[in-house]
């Protein structure tokens, strides 16, 4: 098929690969303007763009899509098909009629759960079992269209935001060329969503990392993981922001084989540390603990817990300051 495809981030590129790979002919890449990166504020394009220029395809970054230039620029494109991955902007009406297929959207969750952003996060944070891409046909709507195709994937018990996301973008590129094909034999149906299931979630940002060790050990571990490696987690110790990058879940029998008095762990205040050994630090929480093993404090690069200890002074009692 002729193609433009509309992206924007990493979770773009194994789906441009495999669009590319299955022999269809992208003739644009629609992306977000570039934007300013890290503390230099260095004006940098993004990951769509980077990889249109390195395959020689016409590059188009509307600042919003629905202006009428952007529209007339569009409509002069030859394409079967716009394949939309993580664009970040809603596509009005005349741009998703254009071409002969539609819109194809590639989302990042099992819809109707999880419309909208950040859902390969949510589905860790949550305690989801599986996951998947859904290859969907625009509408209107925020991701409410009619499921073209779906992939189901498992999360494991390790998996991080970084990790799904790599894995998802991948089947990404699995569906669509699959959804493709399917479209232009005439051979896929479309089925519309139940939208009493619909669930809807929101952006990240970095306030979604804090730690609140209120919370159960399990559900704090799904979140250090689900937010990993942006925007990360976080508590406040003697003042100081400390990241939270690794973490494991410790139940009251695994702290007497540690030596420790369960009584007194139980207790112990929310985010007080019931034990301090040369590896780690055991956090009280709502529901059993954590075992604190890797942090990185401002400015610094991540490091051990037993790194840490190098520098700082932790004594069993003291607090998380949020708590």
């Amino acid at each position: 098929m002729k193609l433009v495809f509309m992206g924007t981030p990493d979770f773009c590129l194994p789906i441009l690969d495999e669009l590319n790979r299955a022999g269809h002919i992208i003739n644009m890449v629609v992306t977000q303007p570039d934007a300013p990166v890290g503390r230099k504020q260095v004006l940098t394009p993004p990951p769509a763009k980077k990889w249109a220029i390195e395959h020689g395809i016409e590059v188009y970054q509307p600042t919003r899509i629905r202006d009428e230039e952007a529209e007339k620029k569009l409509g002069e494109i030859e394409a079967d098909a716009f394949v939309v991955a993580a664009f970040g902007q809603i596509l009005p009406k005349e741009i998703l009629d254009m071409p002969k297929y539609g819109c194809i959207n590639v989302h990042a969750s099992l819809l109707p759960k999880y419309r909208g952003a950040a859902p390969i996060q949510w589905a860790i944070i949550n305690g989801d079992e599986y996951t998947g891409i859904t290859i969907m046909q625009m509408g209107t709507g925020l991701d409410d269209g009619d499921i073209l195709l779906q992939k189901k994937t498992k999360i494991q018990d390790d998996d991080t935001g970084e990790s799904l996301f790599l894995k998802l973008a991948k089947l990404g590129g699995s569906a669509i060329t699959e959804a493709l094909s399917l479209l232009e034999e005439g051979s896929i149906k479309a089925v519309p969503q139940n939208h009493d299931m619909a669930t809807k979630v929101g952006k990240i940002d970095k306030e979604t990392g804090r730690i609140h060790f209120s919370e159960g050990a399990r559900s704090i571990e799904r979140r250090v993981r689900g937010l990993y490696p942006w925007p990360g987690t976080f508590a406040m110790l003697n003042g100081q922001r400390l990241k939270i990058l690794l973490v494991r879940v410790v139940s009251e029998a695994e702290l007497e084989q540690y030596g420790l008095d369960v009584s007194g762990g139980e207790n112990a205040a929310y985010g007080q540390f019931v034990m301090i050994s040369k590896k780690s630090w055991i956090v009280k929480c709502g529901k059993d603990y954590l075992d604190i093993l890797k942090v990185q404090p401002v400015g610094k690069k991540p490091m051990t817990a037993q790194d840490f200890l190098r520098g700082h002074t932790l004594n069993q009692g003291e607090l998380f300051d949020n708590e």
